[in-house]
């Protein structure tokens, strides 16, 4: 019979959860003095007959009674650690298990204030250590030789699962702010699953909100009402711009061989018609108004060009005298404001003698040519 003089597990895995050394199925027995070691990250618990008995932490240990207490008395020596024996020693792994996957396999369905009720899924992440191997072996793994990760997760994902439906049905939070609120609802679950967890000797060290993913329906929904809010804001840009493009297609395509073409050529021409008419109409509306004096029955200005109203007397822009003279000494009708007589070539603006006509300087008593007093 041999003696098991070292004691130790060098973990070469990444999802070793307990990890049993099976003295019974070996020669090899303990004796008082074997060495003991447990490194960061285990824990070592002796166990006799199915009864778990003594737990070691890290630390490298010489065994002897004052270290095996219940063990001593599980084996009832009455004098203490003097003789070989066999015990089945279980390491722990007390390191976090990180990257645990969780997912809602069938949709929660929640009350919303907007969109009344929404089926949405979630998924994420989780993280777990053993806390206490005591009582994770004593309620969880028993006596199994080896236990894994993949022996408890999914039974951990449903507990997850479960209390991420009480916390978002209770977390009263809009569906389009969830988004917003993942680490928030990742504390609330978390702290809402530490009870659960510290009963079965584990702790869950990590909890992460990944995404919630709404039905396509709604989604589809959200992002015409986005669309629909930007193009409310520039909705006259979006109808030019479509307009000319309709105008570009039906120029490529004319559709001559198709009715469905011709058709939908028309509806693009009449719909550029109405807005190039409407062009037109605004630019004529200019015109008529510029033009309004003279539809009026108006007439221009001689001098500098301008609309006049019918009846006007001077020019609204340069102020010259409207209508027509007549000659003082052939009777011709001239424009106001001409200086000479465009039939006898008289000078205008001068004086007319009242009884022969004749012009007189502006000022003159007495007429030059028939000496008839004047003023």
């Amino acid at each position: 019979m041999g003696i098991l003089k070292l004691i130790e597990w060098t973990d070469d895995t990444r999802n070793t959860i307990v990890h049993k050394i099976d003295l019974s199925k070996t020669d090899d027995t303990i004796n008082k003095g074997s060495k003991l070691t447990v490194r960061e990250g285990q824990a070592a618990v002796f166990c006799n007959k199915g009864k778990m008995a003594d737990v070691f932490l890290p630390g490298f240990y010489t065994l002897s009674t004052d270290n095996v207490p219940l063990l001593t008395k599980l084996m009832s020596w009455k004098y203490g650690f003097e003789r070989p024996f066999k015990s089945d020693i279980y390491f722990v792994n007390t390191r976090q298990f990180t990257d645990q996957k969780w997912g809602t396999m069938n949709p929660i369905i929640v009350r919303d204030a907007d969109y009344g009720a929404v089926r949405i899924r979630a998924f994420g992440t989780y993280a777990f250590r053993i806390s206490d191997p005591y009582v994770f072996l004593t309620e969880i793994s028993g006596t199994i030789s080896s236990f894994r990760t993949q022996d408890i997760t999914e039974w951990l994902k449903s507990i997850v699962v479960t209390r991420i439906s009480d916390v978002i049905g209770e977390c009263k939070i809009p569906v389009l702010d969830m988004a917003s609120n993942l680490v928030e609802m990742g504390e609330m679950v978390k702290t809402q699953l530490a009870p659960t967890f510290e009963k079965m000797g584990m702790e869950l060290s990590g909890f992460n909100f990944v995404n919630f993913s709404l039905p396509e329906a709604l989604e589809k929904a959200l992002d015409e009402s986005t669309s629909l809010g930007i193009l409310g804001k520039n909705m006259n840009v979006y109808m030019q711009k479509a307009q000319a493009d309709a105008l570009i297609n039906a120029s490529k395509n004319p559709g001559a061989g198709s009715v469905m073409g011709a058709g939908m050529g028309a509806g693009m021409g009449l719909g550029m018609g109405a807005a190039m008419g409407s062009m037109f109409g605004n630019m004529a509306n200019m015109g008529a108004q510029q033009n309004a004096g003279a539809s009026q029955g108006g007439g221009t200005c001689p001098k500098c060009g301008a609309n006049v109203r019918a009846g006007a007397k001077f020019c609204p822009e340069c102020g010259s005298k409207l209508g027509t003279e007549t000659c003082p000494k052939c009777g011709a009708q001239v424009k106001a404001g001409a200086k000479f007589c465009p039939e006898c070539g008289s000078k205008l603006g001068a004086a007319a003698c009242p009884k022969c006509g004749a012009q007189i300087k502006a000022g003159a008593k007495f007429c030059p040519e028939c000496g008839e007093k004047l003023g």
